[in-house]
């Protein structure tokens, strides 16, 4: 049996749907009621371990995405893990965050995994595609994108290839003990993205630069103090390395990831 925290977020859903279609039994779990068809629902929280226990019992392997309240919290998975290994949990895979190899981000999810005795895959994913999501209501209501550092490219990557790679981690075996970093095909620049999204619609889509002073006001909203600064600190002055393209997608795929210009398309119905 298959287990998916995160289970209705931009991943999760999707890793859901894709294990669905092996025929193997799926567990979703999540903190909401939402219930996704064709698996069973368990509504646990990371936070207290124990509340995973239902969802857990008879697994053979783990899908896990901490949120940004777990990490808040502070973020030990000991108790997490030690409640997997105890209901029968012999693979895990971990949704970590480029920012670990690259020094952004601090190591101890991915310790605490490579250290925890299971079979581990760790996905290393940059920024992702739907962060653009964050625009729908301005350019639903003005045809306008508003973003910091307008001409500063990184290669962001669709959350269904993130699923998709995880999936196949879950199923397959030669990944254990393997980090995948995971981006799009290309850099691309919020202005480029509002182009593509533009092009999505037929329509006209103006660009509109914020100073990172005004993005800093706004991501203070929905992001901690930290994690605000360190994101405007990549998607400002990346590093090399994360601007670079990695070619995991399509080494385990066996396809190109998608491009933004895909991803808007699919996506063009929520900025209409």
């Amino acid at each position: 049996m298959f287990v998916v925290t995160g289970a209705t977020g931009n991943v999760g859903r999707p890793l859901v749907q894709a294990l669905v279609k092996t025929g193997e039994p799926v567990t979703a779990v999540s903190r909401n009621e939402e219930h996704l068809p064709g698996v069973r629902h368990v509504r646990a929280d990371l936070t207290e371990p124990d509340t995973l226990k239902p969802a857990l019992d008879g697994a053979s392997t783990l899908f896990l995405l901490t949120s940004p309240d777990f990490l808040a919290a502070g973020g030990d998975l000991t108790g997490v893990l030690g409640t997997a290994k105890a209901g029968g949990v012999r693979r895990v895979v971990l949704l970590s965050s480029q920012g670990v190899a690259t020094g952004r981000h601090a190591p101890e999810l991915e310790d605490a995994v490579v250290g925890s005795g299971l079979e581990w895959t760790l996905l290393r994913p940059g920024g992702f595609h739907s962060n653009a999501f964050a625009w729908a209501e301005t350019v639903r209501t003005r045809r306008t994108v508003e973003a910091p550092f307008g001409d500063v490219a990184l290669p962001t990557v669709d959350p269904v290839d993130i699923a998709e790679v995880a999936a196949a981690a879950m199923r397959e075996d030669g990944h254990a003990g393997r980090a995948y970093t995971i981006t799009g095909p290309e850099p691309v620049t919020p202005r480029q993205q509002a182009a593509a999204i533009a092009d999505a619609l037929g329509e006209p889509v103006r660009f509109a630069e914020l100073s990172r002073a005004e993005a800093r006001t706004r991501m203070l909203r929905a992001m901690p103090e930290p994690v605000v600064e360190s994101t405007l600190d990549i998607l400002g002055a990346p590093k090399p390395e994360e601007q670079r393209v990695s070619e995991d997608v399509e080494r385990v795929l066996r396809r190109p990831a998608r491009s933004f210009a895909e991803w808007a398309g699919a996506n063009a119905a929520v900025f209409k």
